[in-house]
């Protein structure tokens, strides 16, 4: 059977069991924090349940999001994005790099349009070599992360560059309840082997460290050879009754050699899992140190503040033309990145009681400075010979913003305004021309919001959220343009629902409207700007949760998009590689004598690479299973990923290539990397 000719298969059973009895859960839930993994060292036995979910709260879907993690493990830095309702990756170029991500009909790119942070750090780097935005998680070890936060769109006064399509939060934890050791063996010779050990575990402070490694060839014919290894270790400490500080250090480098995109016409003579260009591939490293203090000044009123710092370092080896630039050398690039961040973000909370209702205000601050020692992009061949450089340069960049936002609770209803200012000031120094000197710019962006809910009775309550965001673009773009279209805009809206029709069901449809100025992108593989005017987008979003039994937990996330151009004709004004149609979910099962297993999928729908759809990026429906068993103090794991070994592609783009030998001009053809094929992995862990 064709997947995708039935590509909701296991959505439809998802679907039916939801709308398939209305059976309550036996079990209560108590106020213990909930894991990011299955891991019981982390956790305790008792399961989270729908049930308990209270609609009417503040933040409901944190309460779902922490279900969610309970009840379907993470792995990998991979899993740790998809947990996100409607977010969809790709991986390309080796498992090194950082994932492309599609939400709310945005190919997001490595993280353009949407805002990632982790511990109070933001994770975006800022006019980065590859691309604006780019947002390697891969400093984070799964093991680690506590919960998740996230929000779509553009609706949140504290959230600022990037958040257009939304914002993800990740947060680890701050002490662990048991040491752990895991050791993880797969196909195409993959290895990972994780430790977690307490060194302070006191009622008033704790410490521990963490430690990650990973290797695989990858199913390539040129083998990947990934290697990375993290290192984490946090701190933390309650110095008095009003203050308490955590320090979060961490450290990661990872190398590979990169798979590549290959243009379909390339199939026949080198395979699927082939390359063009063997030698593309590279090397990344991020040390991070972050502190939080949290002072309660008295029980109405608290601050919070953080400060990180970051030291980067990036090189990338990638071909996407081969030889239409240069027949003889090829067009292999190199592209740099070297910096260090600073920065600080202060929180002040204040509550107000009234006769009938309260007020929550909440501002800040925040400070952040990109000291950029190298930004370069280059024609190499074969990663050695430099054969033409494109770009040279130094670079800084800084951000000052302030925002203030209240949450009025008032009979039913929930209003919630905001305001925030963000401040930039660009400069850059090209070494190509440094007979130009310095050159900069400066920018200021305003973003109001506005969201109201209403709670129609405990089980249902109404949402409108709407509110101004934007993304920055790359100070070499900004240099280039004078100054102009540094802070392009965007407005949104969402209006939607959060409804239990049932205990232990949870669904949650939403309308949404997106409308960006001006989609004006640097292209850090070509050194040029994509800016293809202003676009629109329109969409729903459906979020099914469903726990009949305490043992049986179903979720599916399905969501539909209509991005456009506004300014060009019909039929000639789709937006590339923007996704219009995808959908995860899957269905768990958590006995009583330690038995776990989980079925998931994921959908892409087919969705046009360019303009005028005259080539199409194929979608696919791939299958994996997750299965554990727990016995006193060991776990053990088994993982299939790809489980109907479909044949799909993960990246595609359409581009112009030129094969060697073949005509100048070259082809305009998709070019892709498939995805994983069949592939297992089985695990032991230890807690102690």
């Amino acid at each position: 059977m064709n997947d995708l000719n039935c590509p909701f298969l296991l959505g439809a059973l998802v679907s039916l069991s939801l709308l398939a009895g209305e059976g309550r859960a036996d079990a209560k839930i108590d106020s213990t924090r909930v894991t990011a993994n299955e891991n019981a060292h982390l956790s305790d036995s008792t399961a989270m349940l729908l049930s308990a979910v209270v609609v009417t709260a503040k933040s409901p879907e944190d309460h779902i999001m922490k279900i969610d993690l309970n009840r379907v493990p993470l792995n990998t830095t991979q899993d740790l994005l998809r947990k996100v309702p409607g977010l969809f990756i790709a991986q390309h170029a080796g498992g090194g790099k950082a994932e492309q991500i599609f939400l709310r009909g945005f190919d997001n790119d490595h993280g353009t349009d949407i805002s990632i942070s982790a511990d109070g750090m933001p994770v975006n780097i800022v006019s980065h070599a590859h691309g604006q935005g780019y947002s390697d998680l891969h400093f984070l070890i799964p093991e680690t992360v506590e919960n998740i936060s996230f929000g779509k769109g553009s609706y949140y006064a504290e959230k600022g560059d990037f958040n257009t399509s939304g914002y993800v939060d990740f947060h680890t934890y701050g002490r662990l309840k048991n040491n752990m050791v895991r050791l993880e063996r797969g196909s195409f010779n993959t290895l990972r082997a994780v430790g977690l050990f307490n060194l302070v575990n006191t009622e008033r402070s704790n410490a521990y460290l963490a430690a990650e490694y990973n290797f695989t060839d990858g199913p390539f014919v040129v083998k990947q050879n990934l290697n990375r290894l993290n290192l984490f270790g946090k701190v933390s400490s309650k110095i008095s009754e009003q203050d308490s500080i955590s320090v979060t250090g961490s450290t990661f480098s990872s190398n590979w050699n990169g798979s590549g995109q290959i243009p379909v016409r390339a199939i026949p003579d080198i395979g699927r899992f082939g390359s063009v260009d063997t030698t593309e591939g590279g090397h990344t490293s991020r040390t991070n140190l972050i502190l939080n203090w949290n002072h309660r000044l008295n029980d109405k009123s608290s601050c919070q503040s953080t400060f990180y710092y970051a030291k980067y370092d990036f090189g990338l080896f990638s071909d996407f033309t081969f030889y239409l630039v240069h027949p003889d050398a090829g067009d292999e690039i190199r592209q740099t990145d070297n910096r260090d961040i600073y920065g600080t973000n202060f929180r002040y909370r204040h509550q107000i009681d009234f006769a009938n209702s309260t007020l929550q205000l909440t501002a800040g601050t925040g400070f952040r400075y990109d000291n950029i020692h190298e930004l370069g992009l280059s024609y190499v061949t074969q990663r050695e010979t430099l054969n033409e450089r494109l770009a040279w340069g130094t670079a800084s960049e800084t951000n000052l913003n302030a925002f203030a936002s209240a949450s009025w609770l008032v009979g039913r209803w929930n209003l919630n305004p905001g305001l925030r200012f963000d401040w930039f000031n660009f400069g850059y120094y090209d070494k190509l021309i440094p007979q130009k000197g310095q050159q900069g710019a400066q920018a200021a962006r305003v973003s109001p919001k506005l969201n109201v809910f209403y709670n129609v009775n405990p089980a249902m309550q109404l949402f409108v959220k709407s509110g101004l965001g934007f993304h920055s673009n790359d100070v070499r773009a900004v240099v280039a343009q004078n100054g102009k279209e540094i802070l392009p805009w965007s407005v949104g809206a969402d209006l939607g629902t959060i409804w239990q029709p049932a205990p232990g069901f949870i669904f949650i449809p939403t309308l949404w409207y997106s409308f960006l100025q001006n989609e004006y992108i640097w292209n850090g593989d070509s050194y040029g700007t994509s800016a293809i005017g202003s676009t629109r987008r329109v969409g729903v979003d459906l979020t099914f949760r469903y726990q009949p039994l305490h043992w049986l937990y179903l979720d599916s996330d399905v969501n539909l998009a209509r991005p456009r151009l506004t300014g060009e004709e019909r039929g000639n004004d789709y937006v590339d590689l923007a996704p219009t149609m995808t959908s995860t979910g899957g269905i768990a099962f958590t006995f009583n004598n330690g038995f776990t297993a989980n079925l998931r999928y994921r959908y892409m729908h087919d969705r046009p690479a360019t303009q005028d759809k005259s080539i199409i990026a194929n979608g696919y429906f791939v299958n994996d299973l997750i299965m554990s068993y727990q016995k006193k103090a060991m776990v053990l794991s088994f993982q299939i990923q790809n489980l109907f070994d479909t044949r799909w592609n993960e990246a595609m783009f359409a581009a112009t290539t030129r094969l060697r030998g073949e005509p100048a001009g070259g082809y305009d053809q998709l070019t892709f990397t498939p995805g994983t094929p069949f592939f297992w992995k089985a695990g032991v862990a230890f807690k102690f």
